[in-house]
């Protein structure tokens, strides 16, 4: 049930939660890396993961960063490289090839993969010859395991029926198309213009070609945005049904992302019509029969990823909302997040430096972080919250020997303002999101994340709402 976002209560929450903050897609989140931790680090925490006993080794996710885009898209918070020189690519792949390389020498072997993601930038950049390529490199360097969901990102204007099936000889089951939104006058202000009849016909290819999941993706938030106008947008995608929708909120960093500057902010939603946007999403949505899956992501019942949810199996990692909880993440390419063990790692962010580590036969990890045992601990919870909507004390004392009520005695008096506004119920054995808290889940983690009092660290994020 989405609540009522009217009237002075509505108000008074906008007030007090309208701050920034993380999306939590790691806890601690990106900020807190640090150079401190090394290339030799990330090599130890793989040495680690080879060294298990075979019981306890865990099967890899595979995330490949791919910068290119052939245009700059002004709302675009990602790490890209906007040219119309699809040679590029060709170095590009042979640096991946030589990263691999390293880390099957370092694994011991091809280890295997149950979840492979390509993001960027764009990957449908890529001609279907370079992609087959980065396939065969990848099956060359891991044991990428039948039944693997393999995922890519797609931009619906570089891509055809013709494309996608090639993709779908390639071994790819899960495409996602970055729409943002089906209003022409708000395309412009964002220059990025999608016809939307060539997505209903991409919809309908995918059908025909039996992808097992399809998603799109929309921004709520971008300029020129109208309830009436995003209404229009959300009609036509229910009529697509895709299997999955993300909805993200549009974070407007300018001082961070030189592109957002092409912006007219005069023409951004205020906090009140964002939030306004989100709940028109919500009920249109979920009237039409999609889990709300957390914060951004909806999927139909039958969709893998509303069915981990039911059943406990949800996490969040650097794509969002994601299955298979079990698996460490190799992040591969410039900029790319590592997941291994109990660490956290990022590759270079320019693509010379990290060149130049992989040509020189290092990794590219430049920073991360090792986590603490209370870490983990707060990990496990914000997670729950974000992935369930819900903590429940039992599991988090059992797998963490703590006690809840008393080492989480200063968070839950913290939180007690926001169950007498309605956001959290707090039992004697769980807290649980209200209807109008799913609204506010980022604001509700932040009561347990340990470092965001650090100086200066709150003004590096987005607004939460």
């Amino acid at each position: 049930m989405v609540p009522q976002l009217t009237g002075p209560q509505w108000e008074a929450l906008l007030r007090r939660y309208d701050v920034t903050g993380p999306r939590y897609t790691s806890y601690p989140t990106a900020d807190r890396f640090s150079d401190t931790f090394t290339a030799q680090d990330y090599r130890g925490a793989l040495l680690r993961l080879a060294d298990a006993p075979q019981p306890e080794r865990r099967p890899l996710s595979l995330y490949v960063h791919l910068p290119f885009c052939q245009s700059l898209c002004y709302f675009c918070a990602c790490n890209k490289i906007v040219t119309r020189h699809h040679d590029v690519v060709d170095d590009y792949l042979q640096r991946l090839r030589e990263e691999m390389a390293l880390h099957a020498a370092t694994l011991g072997g091809r280890w295997p993969v149950r979840q492979l993601h390509l993001g960027g930038g764009s990957p449908s950049f890529l001609h279907d010859a370079q992609l087959g390529t980065l396939m065969e490199m990848l099956r060359e360097h891991f044991d990428v395991q039948p039944g693997c969901e393999c995922a890519i990102e797609l931009d619906p204007r570089a891509v055809d029926a013709a494309r996608l099936r090639v993709l779908r000889e390639l071994g790819f089951d899960r495409i996602s198309f970055g729409v943002q939104d089906f209003a022409p006058a708000v395309q412009q202000a964002v220059h990025r213009t999608t016809d939307p009849a060539q997505v209903d016909t991409l919809m309908q290819a995918a059908r025909d070609l039996d992808f097992a999941s399809v998603n799109i993706d929309l921004i709520y938030g971008l300029p020129l945005q109208t309830t009436e106008s995003f209404a229009h947008t959300l009609e036509h995608l229910v009529r697509l049904r895709p299997d999955r929708v993300a909805v993200y909120a549009y974070a407007h960093l300018p001082q961070r992302f030189p592109s957002q500057r092409r912006i007219d902010e005069s023409a951004l939603p205020d906090a009140t019509t964002k939030v306004s946007l989100l709940a028109l999403s919500m009920s249109l949505l979920t009237g039409a029969g999609y889990q709300y899956i957390g914060m951004d992501h909806f999927a139909l019942p039958g969709d893998a990823l509303a069915v981990a949810q039911r059943e406990g199996r949800l996490q969040r990692n650097f794509q969002g909302y994601s299955t298979h909880p079990d698996c460490d993440l190799i992040g591969l390419g410039v900029s790319a997040i590592s997941k291994v063990g109990i660490t956290y790692s990022q590759n270079a962010k320019t693509i010379e430096e990290y060149a130049g580590r992989v040509t020189n036969g290092e990794f590219a990890v430049v920073r991360g972080v090792a986590l603490t045992r209370d870490d983990l601990v707060r990990r496990a919870i914000i997670m729950a919250w974000m992935c369930q909507g819900r903590v429940d004390f039992a599991e988090i004392e059992a797998a963490h020997l703590v006690d809840f009520r008393r080492d989480f005695a200063r968070e839950i008096d913290l939180l007690r303002t926001a169950s007498e506004e309605g956001l959290v119920r707090i039992d004697d054995d769980a807290l649980i999101a209200t209807d109008t808290g799913s609204f506010f889940l980022r604001a509700i983690a932040m009561v347990f994340d340990r470092h965001l009092a650090a100086q200066g660290t709150v003004g590096r994020f987005s607004r939460i709402l």
